[in-house]
């Protein structure tokens, strides 16, 4: 994969914004490229596909790289804890025995994450990425 990694990501959604935020914040080499699409200014001119629209992103975390290959779901946060110098934790998102079963979560995360948030989920960033990157941009 060819670097910047551009997320499209829901910034409305204070657990995704956090997640985002803090691999961004432990991102050194300019590797990750943060595009809200909950923005009212977003412009799905710059996808590039007709085929992939606003509601798709909204519905589901999406990347493209540098040589516009496009990602969706957990193949994103593999791909973005690995730009952010997290292998293990991508590695642990990518396991082959795992995998199955975080693509299976992940569209209960997605559909409830404004939930989720409220009740508390943005911290598990704590857990999930380094102190360091933690609390670097809290949002909500």
């Amino acid at each position: 994969m060819r670097y910047p990694l551009t997320i499209f990501y829901d910034a409305s959604c204070p657990m995704c914004a956090n997640e985002m935020h803090a691999l961004k914040a432990l991102d050194g080499g300019g590797r990750l490229e943060l595009v809200d699409c909950s923005a009212p200014d977003f412009d799905e001119g710059v996808l590039g596909r007709e085929d992939l629209t606003h509601a798709a992103l909204m519905a589901r975390i999406h990347a493209r790289d540098a040589d516009g290959r496009w990602r969706a779901a957990i193949d994103v946060y593999e791909a973005a804890y690995r730009a952010a110098g997290l292998e293990t934790s991508a590695r642990i998102w990518g396991h082959r025995v795992l995998k199955p079963l975080w693509s299976a979560l992940y569209p209960i995360v997605a559909d409830n994450r404004q939930l989720l948030s409220r009740l508390g989920a943005s911290r598990l960033m704590q857990w999930l990425i380094p102190k360091r990157a933690c609390g670097v941009r809290e949002l909500r």
